[in-house]
């Protein structure tokens, strides 16, 4: 559901709705769609808001919300130019055979503004293909035949009137990846110049009136790690031995960004910070992200910090607070370096590092206990994170593939605290924004135990789905197939996302939880941030707002991650195909990842393991099973809709013997 979409079905007041929502909400105002209750306004009952799919023949249908409502039929008359995917509100009406069935009353969100065409040269002419789909269609420019342009134009188009935006460049320049990933998942680079001139004008060093009323922690030696690349520094550190107290400070983003702002508009707009390999796209703008709002090293820096008492032998929370502050951080390390401390290969340079490795080593020490606690409740899924390493052309070079290691274990485990003591601050029925990881469904997991019992690991499923999947684990790991396994048990799983409500994370283990820790990159902890300092302030009216509009906020900015990943993978998969263009008819080793057991016309999917090690291919036809080492040749690459397709050319080592 949209953020408006929830509204119109929930309620809400008029100052709540964005701009771009406000003709829409006069259009249903006008069509009498609307009605007043209890000082909210909301659809009345003959109305509807939701998401319409439209079939091959044509006919729409909005899939009901709640159990009690059936799923309303659309007839092709009654679509009103909703396009598949569209968000809409409809009217019901009286249908023949007493179908449930409506008619789309105004259209609130297009599920596809813009798209991108390709001009392909097909036998003698020259047509337009939209590379979302790869259906071609006319494009039209004022006063200018398209045709003339060279092939493998990339066209931005409206898709409503397909009529050309503007030229974005060519299909054969790598460096056009970044614009087309961009564009098809609504990222940007450039911010709105009254965003910009906001945080220009920002102030860059803490003043004495900002310091009035906030906790001094500025004698405590915290710490920053982060990535070696890391340019702005969302958390810092300290761990005080002798009362067992940890103190994680977050960058104060919500002090600097007001409600409405116009750099708050952008961020709500953006939502997540994106990485590409080569360059990130920032929430926030950089003069705030990498400077007053980054807990750089030897400054003060304003934070909002979780202060967490725990008890040494449970390992257990006994007490948390949340205050805002002004700390000074002493120190900013990367991964590598506190690897090498705790390794014994790194050793105190000066009185700064003495101070903090004193608190540092033993903290590590308490987190690995705690790690190895959680873990009985919750799961560590060892998948592989690929990094792209991209030439000065924008051509990929190559592909690493890189693990947590200690001190990534030691941050992480600090960060969870924090992020399950802000979410048990709240009940967890729409007073909070939560991060929720649903139980998996049992005919997922079942489905699953088929696929690996095809090649020879055998489960039997147990009532209890976290036992099974536990044991799964361990079933792979006895073949040393950790990593590919826990891939497919990722995959048999939903997506954890934003709720209002709590539902817990199945995956983590955690009866509550939320994301606290990186207000600089995620929106989620920006609002989470708001909810905390109103409670702490006893501000009802900004409770009161928040509170109302919880919903639609947790839908948005669950919508924004999804594209921002799917814009990261986009990328990177250009970046593959780009190399393997260059690789056409070369062999390499592969590995199997992903078959249908139920039907092998299918194909598969294998990941190349030299060459670009990483790359996801496509294979038609196949003899090898799951997880089979198999010798592959490129045949076929295509960048426009990034697909690499390869063909089998012998086994060459197979993982499971049945």
């Amino acid at each position: 559901m949209t953020p408006f979409a929830i509204q119109l079905t929930k309620g809400f007041k008029l100052e709540d709705l964005e701009s771009k929502d406000i003709e829409s909400y006069n259009e249903l105002y006008n069509t009498g769609a609307i009605e007043e209750i209890d000082g909210l306004l909301r659809l009345k009952s003959l109305f509807r808001a939701g998401a319409i799919y439209i079939n091959k023949e044509g006919k729409g249908f909005l899939e009901s919300m709640f159990k009690e409502q059936k799923d309303l039929l659309i007839e092709p008359n009654f679509l009103k130019d909703a396009k598949h995917g569209d968000f809409v509100v409809v009217k019901r009406v009286i249908a023949r055979r007493g179908r449930p069935s409506a008619k789309v009353v105004t259209i609130i969100k297009r599920a596809i503004l813009k798209t991108i065409f390709i001009s392909k040269k097909i036998g003698n002419d020259i047509k337009f293909f939209d590379i979302r789909t790869m259906q071609d269609a006319p494009i039209f420019k004022d006063n200018e035949d398209v045709k003339i342009y060279k092939e493998g134009t990339l066209f931005e188009v409206d898709v409503l009137t397909n009529k050309v935006v503007s030229i974005i460049g060519n299909i054969d320049d790598p460096k056009v990846d970044e614009k087309i990933s961009l564009l098809l998942y609504n990222r940007f680079d450039q911010f709105p110049q009254d965003a910009t001139n906001e945080a220009i004008d920002i102030p860059t060093k803490v003043t004495d009136k900002e310091r009035r009323d906030r906790v001094d922690l500025r004698d405590l030696p915290f710490c920053t790690i982060d990535p070696v690349s890391a340019k702005d520094f969302d958390d810092a550190i300290y761990w005080d031995t002798k009362e067992s107290t940890l103190y994680v400070a977050i960058a104060d983003v919500s002090h600097y960004v007001p409600y409405f702002s116009p750099i708050d508009k952008e961020a709500i707009k953006r939502g997540f910070t994106t990485y590409l390999p080569h360059k990130s796209f920032p929430m926030l703008p950089r003069e705030l992200s990498e400077n007053i709002c980054s807990l750089k090293p030897h400054l003060e820096r304003l934070s909002f910090v979780a202060k967490i008492k725990l008890d040494t032998k449970t390992l257990e929370p006994i007490s948390s607070q949340f205050f805002e502050a002004v700390i000074h951080s002493k120190r900013r390390f990367n991964y590598d370096e506190i690897d090498a401390f705790l390794d014994e290969k790194y050793i105190a340079k000066n009185s700064n590092e003495e101070q903090i490795f004193k608190w540092l080593l033993p903290l590590f020490k308490l987190t690995r206990n705690i790690k190895s606690k959680r873990l009985k409740r919750g799961f560590d899924f060892r998948s592989e994170e690929i990094k792209l390493k991209l030439s000065a052309n924008h051509l990929l070079k190559e592909t690493t593939i890189e693990t947590g290691t200690p001190s990534h274990s030691l941050i992480e485990e600090c960060m969870l605290l924090a992020n399950q003591e802000s979410a048990k601050r709240f009940t967890g029925e729409g007073d909070a924004i939560f991060r929720v990881h649903d139980t998996p469904k049992e005919q997922k997991i079942i489905k699953l135990i088929g696929e690996l019992g095809s090649i020879g690991i055998f489960v039997e499923p147990s009532e209890d789905i976290e036992e099974t999947i536990r044991d799964i684990q361990k079933e792979a790991t006895k073949v040393g197939l950790e990593h590919e396994v826990d891939e497919l048990i990722i995959k048999s799983m939903k997506q954890a996302s934003y709720s209002a409500f709590n539902i817990g994370h199945f995956g983590l283990g955690f009866d509550y939880y939320s994301h606290f820790t990186s207000p600089i990159r995620r929106y989620s902890d920006l609002i989470l941030h708001r909810l905390i300092k109103a409670k702490l302030r006893g501000d009802l009216k900004e409770l009161e707002y928040l509170l109302r509009n919880i919903e639609p906020l947790s839908a948005r900015v669950s919508e924004l991650e999804r594209e921002a990943t799917k814009c990261e993978w986009d990328f990177r998969d250009r970046k593959f195909a780009r190399w393997a263009k260059e690789n056409i008819s070369n062999k390499y080793l592969a590995e199997i990842i992903e078959i249908d057991p139920e039907d092998s016309s299918k194909g598969a999917k294998a990941k190349l393991l030299n060459g670009i090690r990483g790359a996801s291919v496509e294979l038609k036809s196949y003899t090898s099973k799951l997880f089979d080492k198999i010798e592959v040749e490129i045949i076929e690459v295509t960048i426009d809709k990034p697909t690499i397709l390869v063909k089998e050319i012998s086994r060459i080592e197979s993982r499971i013997n049945v």
